[in-house]
């Protein structure tokens, strides 16, 4: 096998390019952002920090199960979208609109029941370095707020998704640039008292973010509406909630694995880090800094791989098979190739954004330690993350489910753990172990690529 069945054309990278920069702008502008506000957060001392921290680790779950559950819908909506059948499209949307809603319930009850439970897992009293009802407090506040924004940002998810679905990216790029303006804005005079406004803190934090849901949202809904002759699938969207019950069962069956992939992911990623929790508050703070920046350093790879799930699915949608074959194999090596230059430069600046931060010397040192094991793992998540689009995009949402949330449940999280309570062994070197187990999964990725048994149409019929 040559080496030029994994370069593509000029032609081919500008097509792929079209598709993923409008998606890595609006996560680079959102992670970016995000990264402010985690830095203005910080400023305030490592009990605000860490419960803001905490707290994004629970948001983060219900997202991610947000994003599962329409993941898999998307899978339809995107060959669907190859195959142009309008019906069908419109079909998909009514059943993340109804799913998003269940979620939305179920959250909220969850959240605002069981508060206290929640928080309390990343919280240890035999840590002697931080106040734990401090910060349970700062936690709590934040929480109650960021619960109102829940609303707009799954309207905003069922909309945006299927945009980008069908090859419309800019338009939500732009909403989402609007949107983490705005929050970065409301962040600096909410939390710090600028301009007038009064000095809120952590709650001024969770007011700012929810204030840009809603700006997101209107700004999409209002483009769906001004544009809807150019998609003609949202035409007469909601005047019925009907979806058959082929399209229903199917896209229940191979979508929920997906919710359910997603929500174990991001458990697993929260359980993680209740894992590391376990040595101290300042490895909550340290934790939080890495996982901000690293969010950031990974959006090449994350977007490149939505970009895979778009593309290949479309082209799986119109019947091109062996074209899929070979843009996949293509988009993983141009996300992998990324990553390690990517990789080599967060390793060489990794010591200096922990600076930034008003927090003890000691969780700037584990932030900075953190930051350096991560960037040398890059290029692994980032096959890992192709692989998974890959596979996705052909409707193997159970090998998706076994390969990914499954392996971190079942391997990284009893790892973590046992390390600590069995191992005894410090964060420094119990944190590079974990990294390295992903390596598996790549060895799986590689393998279930290659072997094409993603190669299918499950819109055919």
């Amino acid at each position: 096998m040559t080496i030029k069945k994994f370069i593509g054309d000029k032609a081919f990278y500008k097509m792929a390019m079209t598709v993923a920069v409008p998606i890595m702008i609006q996560n680079f502008i959102t992670n970016f952002v995000s990264m402010l506000d985690n830095l203005m957060v910080g400023r305030l001392g490592t009990e605000q920090m860490s419960g803001v921290s905490i707290v994004n680790q629970l948001i983060f779950i219900f997202g991610l199960a947000v994003f599962g559950a329409l993941s898999g819908a998307g899978i339809f909506t995107a060959q669907f979208y190859g195959k142009k059948d309008q019906e069908g499209i419109r079909h998909t949307i009514r059943y993340k609109a109804i799913i998003t809603l269940l979620l939305f319930v179920v959250a909220t009850v969850i959240f605002l029941v069981f508060d206290d439970q929640l928080i309390g897992m990343f919280l240890h009293e035999s840590d002697s370095n931080g106040d734990i009802e401090l910060t349970l407090s700062y936690a709590k506040a934040y929480l109650r707020i960021m619960m109102w924004g829940a609303i707009p940002f799954c309207v905003t998810q069922v909309f945006s998704s299927t945009l980008r679905e069908t090859g419309e990216t800019v338009a939500p790029m732009i909403a989402g640039v609007v949107a983490v303006a705005t929050n970065c804005c409301f962040n600096a005079l909410l939390i710090f008292g600028l301009l007038g406004f009064p000095a809120l803190g952590v709650e001024g934090a969770a007011i700012a973010t929810t204030i840009s849901r809603f700006v997101e949202c209107g700004i999409v809904i209002a483009y769906v509406l001004v544009k809807r002759s150019k998609f003609p699938y949202f035409k007469g969207l909601f005047k019925s909630l009907h979806i058959p019950r082929k399209t229903f069962k199917d896209i229940t069956f191979k979508g929920m694995p997906l919710l359910f992939n997603e929500f174990f992911w991001s458990l697993g990623m929260s359980l993680l880090s209740v894992a590391y929790s376990l040595h101290g508050i300042d490895v909550v703070a340290g934790y939080s800094i890495s996982s901000t920046v690293m969010n950031l350093a990974n959006i090449a790879f994350i977007s490149l791989g939505s970009s895979i799930g778009i593309i290949i699915g479309k082209q799986l949608g119109a019947n091109e098979f062996e074209k899929a074959y070979d843009t996949d194999r293509k988009l993983i090596a141009f996300s992998v190739a990324i990553s390690f230059f990517i990789g080599f430069g967060v390793f060489f600046a990794g010591d200096k954004i922990p600076l930034l931060y008003n927090v003890t010397p000691e969780a700037k040192e584990l932030a900075a330690y953190f930051i350096r094991v991560c960037a040398c793992f890059i290029p692994v998540h980032a096959f890992a993350n192709a692989s998974y689009f890959t596979i996705r995009s052909g409707g193997k949402t159970l090998i998706t489910f076994l390969m990914d949330s499954v392996f971190i449940m079942c391997v990284s999280v009893p790892v973590a753990f046992g390390l600590y309570y069995v191992a005894d062994i410090p964060i420094w070197y119990s944190f590079p172990i974990v990294q390295a187990i992903d390596i598996i999964k790549v060895i799986i990725g590689m393998i279930l690529v290659k072997k094409k048994v993603w190669l299918n149409n499950i819109v055919s019929s």
